[in-house]
């Protein structure tokens, strides 16, 4: 399948200093650069922490939609929420996907690099005061048994708060990742309106996992997943991403700033749905990935 991204536009684009980004004229979001990534870790699990208190101060809920990664918010969540006795009865989280293994099964749920039920289990709600914690009836993890569960509980709530998540180097956000089928081909509208679903994991994302966690051992990364769709990740009054990882994520994090939504980088299309859209990340993530 061909790009449709206008060459000339993006290598402009990659060539923008760092310094320059947050006050772009061109810019269609926000971002905040910090030297490193536990600022923006730090950063962002403030932000979860202010926004529960103050929505239990207006007596409102507080409805999240999170990922299994990055997790470094989650630490300095856990502090405050067990510092200051911040009470999470009123929380509701949508998790964003899960792993499935090549029946399309997941994985038995265990904090094993395969089940990100099991991890968030261990990394999130596990550092939680009992006495705190989100209630195990308000904890929402996407099921192959009842795809459209989520989807159908979001709309009911009449969308989420905050969608805090990571971005991938191509632009995925949860596991919707570009379309890639020669045969077939999925426009923006349709891309915006795609449910919670099993998906295939693509081969570059495959790759660059493998070599990102284990030396370049394709085979065991899931080639399946669950994730949810834009309908619901779209239904969000803010979506605030988190990239940390260097050097592979530093085109991503131009095109969510000033491309039109495209497919080919999935992410952008919330700059389009969404009206509060935040990218954090460090000065290494948002260097150019060209320069003259």
């Amino acid at each position: 399948m061909g790009s449709r991204i206008d060459k000339d536009k993006l290598y402009a684009w990659c060539r923008i200093p760092t310094d320059e980004l947050a006050t772009h004229p061109d810019r269609r979001c926000n971002i905040k650069v910090f030297e490193d990534k536990e600022e923006v870790s730090k950063l962002a699990g403030n932000m979860m922490a202010d926004e529960v208190i103050a929505n239990n101060k207006a007596g409102r809920i507080t409805k999240w939609i999170l990922p299994a990664g990055p997790m470094g918010q989650y630490d300095y969540f856990a502090k405050r929420v067990n510092t200051e006795r911040i009470s999470l009865k009123n929380v509701f989280v949508f998790h964003m996907d899960e792993l499935l293994d090549w029946e399309t099964r997941p994985f038995p749920v265990a904090k094993n690099g395969k089940s990100y039920e099991g991890l968030m289990r261990a990394d999130f709600y596990g550092q939680i005061d009992p006495e705190l914690n989100i209630p195990e009836s308000q904890r929402f993890f996407p099921r192959i048994s009842d795809m459209d569960a989520i989807d159908k509980k979001i709309e009911e709530m009449g969308g989420v708060d905050t969608l805090y998540g990571g971005l991938g180097y191509k632009g995925l956000v949860a596991f919707c990742e570009a379309p890639t089928s020669p045969y077939f081909t999925i426009t923006e509208d349709e891309y915006a309106n795609s449910k919670t679903r099993i998906v295939k994991t693509n081969d570059d994302n495959i790759i660059q996992l493998s070599q990102r966690e284990y030396g370049g051992l394709t085979h065991v990364i899931p080639p399946f997943a669950i994730t949810l769709g834009f309908k619901s990740m779209l239904n969000t009054k803010r979506a605030i991403f988190m990239i940390t990882t260097g050097a592979w994520k530093r085109t991503a994090i131009r095109m969510m700033l000033f491309s039109e939504p495209t497919v080919e980088y999935p992410g952008t299309l919330f700059t389009k749905y969404v009206p509060d859209v935040l990218l954090l990340a460090d000065r290494n993530t948002a260097l150019p990935p060209l320069e003259d």
